[in-house]
């Protein structure tokens, strides 16, 4: 029976689905203002395995993840500028064109991390007469108030805020760090609708005048709209579980009357060399950049290394230590598969039961709580199962070792890669392909200098259609692989 961590109840709890044996599940996703960076990786691995680990375990899974392209302001209060426009300022683009830019980088990395496709990525401005709609709703049960075009949520309504995060509405007052917005009844009040300038770029007609919606509504609504009023998972980073996810609880739950989400289910925090991720303190590090030194398959690793609910610290020891580890484990499944390609005989043979005890003990660790860290030590007791302690070569006994030795490649398979999404492929020759690519980079850029446009254009493409995305900077160009 598997069983997972409630954060809203604040223990672990047998998982019993609404309607089995489907399963609704909504994962906030991200907005897209910037390249996507190590937090990412975190976050949606570990829901990655989950949605993987449900549907291996019998489970019609619908994946719900939105993109947030507008809404988001910038501030612990969401009082600031949208996180959207200002970027589109500084690159001097419309909005649409940041959101596209960065939504596209988004699923480019995922894709590199073997990332499943949600089943429906929505976005919050493809939806915006739906969240009219849940704002005109909760202004008629007397839960949204409107000032002056802007429109709050009245959170001394709602007796349920505060029961995802503990956090207390009195503390919330005494705790507020920023000037509150006059316009509000109570300064705990989250915005619904936000009234726009005239010059603001996303705005939408609305019965409260041109404006756009606020952050914590488009979640609310799309997760509703895909999987109905109750929700079996909603999942998210540690960050969004105050305001975010409480603030989704009270809205749905009051314009409904039923439980908005049963199991809320919350990933920690990454770090790195202790301290939080952050663009201030210089040590923000990209997807992009780090594929350049690490494999993907690496970057995933090392997070299925960590328990999701665990803070975990990043740096480049870590990696290396998970790159050491992950390619014995790489090196073990491609030998036993060269080998089995092969034919070659082997002398001796394991117990079938050994099998399905390994299998038992990988669905032990992740039916409690998605143990991605005990499921790893199950996929290196197979590799000491089936080599020498040298490491020199495979040791197996018995009648019939090709069987063996294939359940075991079965094994790996069923276990790392459809469950862990680990990806065991053999390596081109890396460096060489490096140089190649440089050469090509150097070729164009001698022609972008001589002003040959089209030949360097036709550089750029042709390296496209094989995988190979350029990036021209301030230093220089970079290249990254789809």
């Amino acid at each position: 029976m598997l069983k997972i961590y409630n954060t809203l109840t604040r223990k672990k709890e047998k998982f019993v689905p609404l309607h089995p044996p489907f399963v609704g599940m909504y994962v906030c996703g991200p907005t897209v203002y910037d390249d996507p960076h190590l937090g990412h990786a975190k976050t949606y691995i570990s829901f990655d395995v989950i949605v993987r680990f449900l549907r291996e375990s019998g489970y019609h899974v619908r994946y719900i993840q939105n993109i947030t392209d507008v809404g988001h302001l910038l501030g612990d209060e969401q009082e600031g500028e949208d996180r959207i426009l200002k970027r589109a300022k500084i690159e001097k683009l419309e909005p649409a064109e940041i959101a596209y830019k960065y939504e596209v980088a988004y699923f480019r990395d995922m894709d590199l991390l073997n990332c499943l496709r949600p089943d429906i990525s929505c976005r919050a401005t493809g939806h915006v007469p739906e969240m009219i709609e849940l704002v005109e709703k909760l202004i008629k049960k007397g839960y949204g108030y409107e000032v002056g075009g802007n429109v709050y949520f009245d959170v001394s309504r709602f007796k349920g805020y505060g029961k995802l995060s503990g956090r207390r509405v009195e503390e919330l007052v005494k705790g507020s760090r920023v000037k509150v917005a006059e316009d509000k009844r109570h300064p705990a009040d989250f915005a619904l609708w936000k009234k726009a300038d005239p010059q603001h770029l996303m705005q939408w007609p609305s019965p409260w005048g041109r404006g756009f919606p606020g952050w914590h509504l488009e979640c609310s609504v799309m997760g509703m709209k895909y999987l109905g009023d109750s929700i079996d998972i909603h999942g998210g980073g540690l960050d969004n579980q105050f305001p975010h996810h409480e603030c989704e609880i009270a809205q749905s739950e009051a314009a409904t009357g039923k439980p908005f989400v049963k199991y809320w289910l919350h990933n920690n925090m990454l770090t790195i060399d202790g301290q939080k991720m952050s663009k201030s303190l210089g040590n923000h590090v990209t997807l992009a950049e780090l594929f350049q030194k690490y494999d993907p398959m690496i970057v995933r690793f090392f997070v299925l290394q960590g328990h999701y609910r665990s803070p975990q610290d990043f740096s480049d020891k870590a990696l290396d230590a998970a790159r050491s580890g992950f390619e014995r484990l790489k090196n073990t499944v491609l030998g036993l598969r060269r080998l089995l390609i092969d034919e070659i005989e082997m002398p001796k043979q394991m117990k079938e039961e050994k099998w399905n005890q390994h299998q038992k003990k990988f669905y032990h660790f992740m039916n409690d709580d998605f143990n991605t860290s005990g499921a790893i030590s199950v996929l290196f007791d197979i590799v000491k199962d089936i080599t020498s302690t040298d490491g020199s070569g495979f040791v197996v006994w018995g009648p019939n070792p090709k069987e063996e030795l294939n359940q075991a490649n079965a094994l790996f398979k069923h276990l790392g890669e459809d469950i862990l999404g680990l990806k065991f492929e053999e390596e081109a020759n890396q460096e060489l392909e490096d140089d190649l690519i440089q050469l090509l980079i150097q070729q164009r850029e001698r022609f972008r200098k001589q002003k040959e446009w089209e030949k360097a254009d036709e550089i750029r493409d042709s390296l496209e259609k094989i995988g190979i995305i350029l990036e021209d900077g301030k230093e220089g160009t970079k290249y990254i692989k789809k």
